[in-house]
Parts: structure tokens; sequence; C-alpha cells
């Protein structure tokens, strides 16, 4: 008998994720109901992934749940907001079992470990199609966005970008960055996103972009920071910080221990480049567009 819409929510996504006591009303009932902290604002973030568009078509269905929470987990974290609560609009061309069972163990176990509680969300026949909202929470006139930086600012990425690993850390940004970006598009085309809405320009250090070793070993040196630079789905963070705020910084989040490398800085001519061995080098892709 074929797996109906209540009976699939019921199993698979009723206890996905974390348990939360501020949720009032989750699953199950026509909107959730959510208690939202004293002298917090609430903030949002919403993603959609296609298949075929975002991931191929027989990815595995943990990778393709991990991730659907990842992409949304990087930009609350960006805006240096704690996650709380998601919510899953699934669209499935049919009720595979096997399938669902995977999707919502990759899900609920990223969920879980970033204390995310799967409060609703809707599901429906059609081509495959996964929308995550996340809402979080963040201090009142805290929250990091892309236009507080200035002209002098040093510019810093989490991680290593090319390898398209997710690293959704340091929300404990706030107080030191001036500014805060995921990279989702590629590091020069979101660097210069960040730049852009700062009203000034960004100067990146080709040689300065941190890269892993498997990427390295796998392609070489000079095509892994091509990689780095112009490619996307990192979800690392990039971030400004005014000079006065480095020594601070590098004192309470050592970069050893919290994974961010020192990439460049913020100028007052607008625009973005690559320094390397004494000359601007050009590239011909600056980031995923959807529409183009």
């Amino acid at each position: 008998m074929a797996l109906s819409e209540f009976a699939l929510i019921e199993r698979y996504f009723r206890s996905c994720g974390a348990q939360r006591t501020d949720v009032a009303l989750g699953v199950g009932d026509d909107a959730a109901l959510l208690r939202v902290p004293a002298g917090c604002e609430l903030v949002a973030a919403t993603d959609t992934l296609v298949a075929g568009v975002h991931f191929p078509q027989d990815s595995p269905a943990d990778s393709i749940g991990h991730r659907s929470l990842a992409v949304n987990l990087s930009d609350l974290a960006a805006m240096g907001a704690r996650p709380a609560w998601a919510l899953l609009a699934l669209t499935l061309p049919q009720a595979d079992e096997a399938w669902l069972g995977e999707f919502a163990t990759g899900l609920g176990e990223l969920a879980r470990s970033h204390e995310v509680a799967l409060v609703g969300g809707d599901t429906t026949r059609g081509p495959l199609c996964v929308t995550v909202q996340l809402l979080g929470f963040v201090p009142a006139g805290a929250a990091l966005t892309r236009s507080g930086a200035r002209a002098g600012d040093v510019l810093f990425v989490s991680g290593t970008c090319g390898d398209a690993a997710a690293g959704l850390a340091i929300e404990q940004l706030r107080g030191f960055a001036s500014a805060c970006i995921d990279v989702s598009d590629g590091l020069l085309a979101d660097a210069g996103k960040l730049a852009s809405a700062s009203h000034v320009g960004v100067e990146l250090s080709y040689s300065e972009v941190p890269l892993s070793e498997p990427l390295a070993a796998l392609l070489g040196e000079r095509r892994a920071r091509e990689l780095a630079l112009t490619g996307g789905d990192d979800y690392e963070l990039c971030f400004a910080v005014p000079p006065h705020n480095i020594a601070r910084l590098l004192a309470q989040l050592p970069p050893q221990d919290w994974r961010y490398t020192r990439i460049g800085a913020l100028r007052a001519a607008p625009g973005a480049s690559v320094v390397g061995d004494g000359t601007v080098m050009e590239f011909s892709h600056s980031g995923y567009e959807h529409f183009s």
C-alpha cells in the first residue's frame, strides 16, 4: 500500500531533529508556535535545492538531507545568529521509503548537532526538490550584515574553499567582525558582494587563499586555487575585521582552533581583484548565477 502524506510525515519527520523547549507546537498542525527569547530578533533564511541543478539525480539521499540544512546554517552563521527551528518543503516523484529514511537521517543528524528542531513543512508529488527554511535568533541590534565593512578592514575566510566542505563555524564573530557573508557562489564573487554592499573594494592575496590537501593533491596548486576563488557551494564564512579588533580576535578565537585565514583587505577603490607575485590576476568566472 502506498505511503500516505500523513503517514510519511509521522514516520520520517515528526521526531527529526532536536527536541527544544521553546517549541510550543511543532509538526502536525497547520503552523508552528515558537517562543523567541526576550531581547532577541528573529532571523530567517530559505534555500531550495533542485535535482539536476544543485545535486546530481542519483546523489545519496542522506547527503541531500544534510546539504538542505547546511546551506541555511551557513546563512545564519554569517549573520551571527543561533539556529533554532526549521521547516521542510519536500517534493518527491514517489514515496520511496528507503530514500526517505536516508534523507531523514542526513537531515536529522545535522539538525540535532546544531540543536535545530524540525517544526513543520509540506510534502507533495513532483520532480525532486527540497526547500528548507531555517529560523533562529540574535541579540537585538547585534546581527552581522554584508554592509558594515570599511576600507582598511582585513578580510578572512573560514576553513578551505574549492572542495565544497560545509564548514559552519564561528557564530562568535559578533563583536569582532564588521561584515560577514557565507561563501556559496565562490570566494571571489562573495567577497565582491560584501565589498559592494559596504561601498568599498576588495583585494585578495592569491597565495594566502587556503586549500585543502586533498584538493591540491588531486588538481595541483594552480587549478586548486582557481576553484577556491571561483567555485561555489563551500558554505564557509568570509568576514571583515577592523584593524583595532584583530589582536582581540586572534587572542580570543585562535585561528589554529577556529580554522580561518587572513586572505586580503578592503580598500576605498571599488571592484574585486586578486594579487599574486606582484601582478593582478583576472578570472573569467566570478561566481555561480542561476539566471544569466
